[in-house]
């Protein structure tokens, strides 16, 4: 019984699809609200170009939540750009949605652990990242995406990284963690590097099946 809910038949169900868009859309428009004062922040301060590298994990999340998009609307062909399109945005929405998942927990942890003080919103955001990276790995099998496309969205991920901690432009930290800032440098590009290891094993995985 328990294994209806993890088959085809229920995760492509449309009564179960349109639910789980919502919430990633939603949470997608929550995330960017979230990220208000750092934009206001980076375009007064910083080049104009450097905006689209502040809003981590809701980018992450409109990535899948597109993703979504196409199991509910599946093209009937699809050719040149469209293909590669689909193909790029469901590798970013793979690695981008198991790093930023796994990041934000992270850092939420770090940040207790030397004596931030949390409150529930925490408690939400921890829940709601962890969620990111179990759907992407969940519903990897059925999208479309191929190792050079995640090697390209993992590419995406370093640029981001180097942008981030070169123009201080990374997402605001508990004050507790700004003498760690080495470390979560460090602990950000080999997330980067596990988020596409973690792809290629579910990709083989998917071949195999």
């Amino acid at each position: 019984m328990l294994s209806f809910f993890w088959s085809r038949e229920f995760l492509l169900s449309r009564s179960f699809l349109w639910p789980l868009f919502l919430v990633n859309l939603l949470g997608t428009i929550y995330g960017y609200i979230w990220y208000e004062s750092q934009l206001v922040e980076t375009l007064n301060n910083h080049p104009l170009w450097q905006i689209v590298f502040v809003p981590d994990s809701p980018t992450a999340s409109l990535f899948f939540t597109l993703a979504l998009l196409y199991l509910l609307f599946p093209p009937k062909r699809e050719y040149g750009i469209a293909k590669v399109g689909r193909y790029l945005i469901e590798a970013l929405a793979v690695v981008c949605s198991v790093k930023y998942g796994i990041w934000a927990v992270s850092m939420i942890v770090a940040g207790a652990w030397q004596g931030a003080e949390l409150n529930w919103q925490h408690y939400m955001l921890m829940a709601s990242h962890l969620g990111m990276a179990f759907e992407v790995l969940l519903y990897f099998r059925f999208m479309k995406t191929g190792l050079f496309s995640l090697a390209l969205a993992t590419g995406w991920l370093l640029l981001n990284d180097t942008i981030d901690y070169t123009f201080g432009v990374f997402p605001y930290l508990a004050d507790e963690l700004d003498d760690d800032l080495s470390a979560v440098r460090a602990f950000t590009y080999a997330l980067s590097v596990f988020s596409f290891a973690a792809a290629l094993v579910a990709w083989r995985f998917r071949k195999k099946a």
